[in-house]
């Protein structure tokens, strides 16, 4: 009978211990599930929150790009009032009219200098065909061979990129 009694206070042992362990699985899984949800707002969170920014950012962008020339069309304005003006004035002979076309000029030349517009002009220099553009080569005493005699139209440079390849002369060789 002992082998009996023994035998059953293992099964009940056995049957408390599975119970246990099965409230133990329950509560386990309940915390998996709980943190999974957790994980799973977060990572919604985190991905609208990257969108915003991807949106913001695309506007920001656009912006950008929409008002880019603000500054330099700001500082144009002044260039604009001075033709303006000469351009009204009544009766202006012809000294004090090219008197005022020079001074917009120099204005001019200010604001594209301001924004990062250098003129290339190169008479008197080797040529270069990374900034200069040969029209024609001719025949120049007292000019080294290669070398840039005459400008025909400058070249400019835009913060140190070509805008525009200046249009020249190229001397030749006197004996070619």
């Amino acid at each position: 009978m002992h082998n009996t009694d023994t035998a059953r206070d293992t099964a009940a042992s056995v049957d408390t211990t599975g119970m246990e362990n099965t409230d133990n699985l329950a509560e386990a899984l309940a915390a998996a599930r709980e943190e999974l949800a957790r994980l799973r707002d977060e990572r919604l969170r985190e991905r609208a929150e990257l969108d915003n920014q991807r949106k913001r950012m695309s506007r920001e962008l656009e912006q950008s790009v929409r008002f880019a020339n603000e500054r330099l069309l700001s500082d144009l304005l002044q260039v604009l009032d001075s033709l303006e003006a000469g351009l009204s004035a009544p009766g202006a002979d012809a000294g004090k009219l090219r008197e005022g076309i020079e001074l917009t000029l120099r204005q001019l030349e200010k604001v594209t200098a301001d924004n990062g517009l250098v003129a290339v002009d190169p008479v008197g220099q080797p040529f270069d065909p990374e900034c200069h553009q040969a029209m024609s080569m001719v025949p120049a005493d007292g000019q080294a061979p290669g070398t840039v005699v005459q400008v025909y139209q400058k070249g400019y440079l835009l913060n140190g990129r070509l805008l525009r390849p200046a249009l020249v002369l190229v001397a030749k060789d006197s004996e070619g």
